[in-house]
């Protein structure tokens, strides 16, 4: 059985503004083999253009409106564990 999940993609190096994408999928592993492809969302695709590399640092049980809850915080770098470590 398939369950919402929302997720946090830390990038390897800042696209423009952005380090973090926040998203969610009821099949995570699919959803991930479009955004590595190029053909997910579109700051995915042009963070992928660009060449930087990616990782799925944390998830949750939940769905769109659990991502739109935490995508309203716009504290993205706080809910990443690899940000969060180098702030201390």
């Amino acid at each position: 059985m398939r369950t919402n999940v929302v997720y946090l993609i830390h990038f390897e190096r800042s696209f423009r503004h952005c380090r973090h994408y926040l998203g969610s999928a009821v099949d995570l592993d699919a959803r991930l083999r479009h955004h590595r492809a190029g053909t997910g969302s579109r700051l995915l695709r042009a963070v992928v253009a660009a060449g930087i590399k990616f990782e799925v640092v944390r998830t949750w049980d939940g769905g769109r409106q659990l991502e739109r809850k935490l995508k309203n915080r716009k504290n993205a770098p706080r809910l990443c564990p690899i940000c969060s470590r180098r702030e201390k």
